[in-house]
């Protein structure tokens, strides 16, 4: 159900950052990864599954929206998943 916004008590820009910003040059990075650096977390940091979905629902429209800015790798097996880094 929509809210009123004066129930809450500050708005934000709904800013994301740019994956230069986000990402180091050197490494690839799994979507889980990802996912807690645009929530300004260690990419090793432990979560639990629910809180995991959650920021992944964040991450995979990120990594879509800045697909042409990105290279994937081939995940090391079929358990894992792929790899995301910066293009050169």
């Amino acid at each position: 159900m929509p809210k009123p916004k004066d129930d809450f008590e500050e708005l934000y820009p709904c800013d994301f950052y740019e994956p230069e910003e986000l990402l180091d040059e050197e490494l690839m990075y799994s979507v889980y990864e990802i996912a807690r650096l645009l929530q300004g977390l260690d990419p090793d940091a432990e979560l639990d599954v629910e809180t995991e979905e959650i920021l992944l629902d964040w991450a995979i429209p990120w990594v879509m929206r800045n697909s042409e800015r990105l290279v994937v790798g081939e995940p090391p097996s079929d358990e894992e998943p792929g790899y995301y880094g910066l293009k050169e």
